[in-house]
C-alpha cells in the first residue's frame, strides 16, 4: 500500500444522500476539484469506498 492517498472531490455531493454528504465532509472535501492528502489506511480506504462515484483517489 501507498503511504498516502491523494483525494480530489470530482463531482458535487448536492444530490447524494446525506451520508455520504458527511463523508465527503469527513475527508476535509468542501470544494469541487480541491485535493487532500491523507493516510493511506483502512479507515480512508472505507470512505473513499462510500463515495467512490464522487471522488478520484491516485496514490502517493
Amino acid at each position: 500500500m501507498a503511504e498516502k492517498l491523494k483525494i480530489t472531490l470530482v463531482k458535487s455531493p448536492i444530490g447524494a444522500i446525506p451520508k455520504q454528504k458527511a463523508t465527503v465532509e469527513a475527508l476535509g472535501l468542501k470544494k469541487l476539484h480541491k485535493t487532500v492528502e491523507l493516510p493511506d489506511n483502512g479507515a480512508v480506504r472505507g470512505m473513499i469506498q462510500r463515495v467512490r462515484h464522487l471522488v478520484d483517489v491516485e496514490e502517493i
